[in-house]
Parts: C-alpha cells; sequence; structure tokens
C-alpha cells in the first residue's frame, strides 16, 4: 500500500512539475520581450528586466495553479493509464474511487506546498520585483504611494492629498461628525507623521463649528502641533497602493473588518478572501476533473488532446471563477456563494460521474 502511494506521488509530483516549469517558461518568455521595450530607459537594464521576471514567478504559478494541477494530474494518471499500471491496478481490486482518493491524497502535498508558497513566499517576491523595477526606471518605491486617499475612521472622515511613504502624508483634512450627522469640526494641516495609532500634525489649522437654531458659528484656533487618535493600522495604509489579489489573507480579514465597522462597501476584499479560503477546494475540484479524464474513452483519445482539452476546461473553469465574482460585485450577491459555487458544481458533477463509472 505505501510503495503504491509513494509510486503515484512520486508520478503526480513530476507530471505536475514539468507542466508548472512549461508553463512558467512560456510566460517568462513573452512577459521578458515585454520588458524589453523599457530596456535602457533610465537604469533599466536587461538583467533588472530578467529580476523583475524571475520574482513575478511565485505569483504566477499560485494564480494560475488551477490549470497546472489539472494538466499535471492528466499527464501523469494519463501515463499511469496508457502504460496499462492503472488497468494492473484494477485488476488487483482497485475500483475507480479508489484510485481516485489516492490520487486526491497524494495531490494534497502540492495543494498544501502551492498555497504556502502563494501566502507567505508570492507577495514579498512580487513586492521585491516592483520594487527593482520602479528603482531601475528611476520612479522609485515613493511614486507608488502618492496618490493619496479618502478614509472613514469612525465619525471622522480623513483625506490625505499625498502618500509619501505610507507613514507621512500631506494635505491632512480631518473631518469630525456628530452623532446628528452634522460637521463639528474640521481640522487641517500640511503634513502628519502616522505613527500606528494617531495622526501627528504640524502646523494645524482647527475650526469648530456650533450650531445654534438660527446660524452656525464658526471659530478657528492654531496650533503648532496636534495628535488625533485613529483605529486603522499601517497594513490598510500599505493596502491603498496594491490590488486586493496582492493583500495576504490576515490583511484582507482586517480590510473588511475595518470597513464593515465603518459601514462601508468590502465586497470586493470579501471576494478575493473566499477565492483564497477556498483555494484547496478548487483544486479538488480540478483534481477529480482530471481523473474524469483518465476514466473517460482512454481507447480512442490520445494524451495529447487530454492535456489540450484539460488546458483549455482549467482556463475556462478560471474565467468562469472571474465571471462569478464579477457578478457578486455588480449585483450584490453573497460573495461566498459566488466563490465556491463554480467549485461546489464541478466536484459534485465529477463525483456523479465518477460513480457510475465505478458501478459499471
Amino acid at each position: 500500500m505505501k510503495i503504491r502511494d509513494r509510486y503515484i506521488a512520486k508520478t503526480l509530483l513530476s507530471s505536475t512539475m514539468v507542466v508548472l516549469v512549461v508553463w512558467l517558461s512560456i510566460y517568462s518568455f513573452f512577459s521578458f520581450l515585454s520588458e524589453l521595450n523599457s530596456v535602457e530607459q533610465q537604469g533599466y537594464t536587461i538583467f533588472s528586466a530578467f529580476k523583475y521576471v524571475l520574482f513575478q514567478l511565485p505569483e504566477v504559478a499560485y494564480n494560475q495553479a488551477s490549470p497546472v494541477i489539472l494538466m499535471g494530474c492528466i499527464l501523469g494518471m494519463g501515463h499511469l493509464a496508457t502504460t496499462s499500471q492503472l488497468l494492473v491496478f484494477r485488476v488487483s481490486g482497485d475500483s475507480i474511487l479508489k484510485i481516485t482518493s489516492l490520487t486526491l491524497k497524494n495531490a494534497l502535498i502540492y495543494v498544501i506546498l502551492l498555497i504556502a508558497m502563494g501566502e507567505f513566499i508570492a507577495p514579498i517576491s512580487s513586492n521585491f520585483a516592483e520594487n527593482i523595477r520602479s528603482n531601475a526606471l528611476g520612479k522609485g518605491s515613493i511614486s507608488i504611494n502618492e496618490s493619496g486617499f479618502w478614509i472613514r475612521d469612525g465619525d471622522n472622515f480623513i483625506n490625505a492629498q499625498k502618500n509619501i511613504d505610507g507613514k507621512l502624508f500631506t494635505g491632512i483634512t480631518v473631518i469630525e461628525v456628530n452623532t446628528s450627522n452634522k460637521i463639528e469640526t474640521v481640522i487641517k494641516s500640511e503634513n502628519a507623521l502616522f505613527d500606528l495609532n494617531s495622526l501627528d500634525m504640524n502646523n494645524v489649522d482647527i475650526f469648530s463649528i456650533e450650531d445654534s437654531s438660527l446660524f452656525d458659528n464658526i471659530s478657528s484656533k492654531e496650533r503648532k502641533s496636534y495628535s488625533k487618535f485613529v483605529s486603522f493600522d499601517q497594513d490598510l495604509i500599505n493596502s491603498f497602493e496594491k490590488n486586493p489579489k496582492d493583500l495576504k489573507i490576515w490583511t484582507l480579514v482586517k480590510q473588511i473588518q475595518f470597513l464593515s465597522d465603518n459601514k462601508l462597501r468590502s465586497g470586493i476584499f470579501e471576494v478575493e478572501l473566499y477565492k483564497r479560503l477556498i483555494r484547496p477546494i478548487t483544486l479538488i475540484a480540478m483534481i477529480l476533473l482530471a481523473m474524469l479524464f483518465i476514466f473517460g474513452s482512454a481507447r480512442d483519445v490520445t494524451i495529447g488532446r487530454k492535456i489540450f482539452f484539460g488546458a483549455a476546461l482549467g482556463l475556462s473553469f478560471e474565467m468562469l471563477s472571474r465571471v462569478t465574482s464579477a457578478m457578486a460585485l455588480s449585483f450584490d450577491i453573497n460573495p461566498l456563494i459566488s466563490s465556491i459555487l463554480p467549485s461546489t458544481l464541478v466536484i459534485l458533477i465529477s463525483l456523479t460521474l465518477l460513480i457510475q463509472k465505478s458501478m459499471r
């Protein structure tokens, strides 16, 4: 039993690695060709372009996990089928469902490694790649963050015209609203330093608005320094410059919690979070789909055709996942349902067909 498990694990791992290497090679080739258009601008050299493409590979491997593992399983298990090794397994008493369960169990090794790489290695590697490119092109990492932001923090609305490096802001405006949703205080400052739990502002103008029955009385005062307590943290500030797919799971959770507490829309972050959490289910669905190819018309269809159709199905599944995510945002559908629905459908259909084949 252990020898058979190790043999299946070795076959699956080697086949998946072959598919992954080919997939990343194709991506690297075209990505490098695209980067050649920027070579010789500022200090951007061919070596800089090569490093940029290289450090992007972990994120590409993570994002394209579904078609890669689908084709890896088709290639590995297809090899066992074409060499009649799966026939030996079945003659010895193993049903299609038992072989499928063995495949799933051994494929989990790759799934765990892939998820660990996507959550811990890919974000660091991608950030490093972007810094290499921006620094070589003379933009520097500062230019990535300078767009400024609006943020709601409880009953306060905070605007920064420029976000210099995630800690230094310029053109700060803080609007404080009372329980009646009326503006109570407006605080303006030339710049502010964010020290994890407060904004330390310099050269501050404070405008207080007192509501009366007929007129609003506005009084102003100046201060050289003023500290304003805030509830957001550095991760939230850093997330402004990134797409949700570039954030870690923990950062996504904190972002969703902060937005929900302040009654703001968090759908785009919830969709990304649920896609990450169900990634193991998605990969299991791809493995089950691969087993359908293996135990299908093995005599009539070559392994090359199976790989081609597997790649097409993998890419179609990825497109379906993105469409359902977009529909969730557009039509206010529950993000969890939209994220898990494609994988659930594939698992149910694949299991039904595999059970039917196993009972023949």
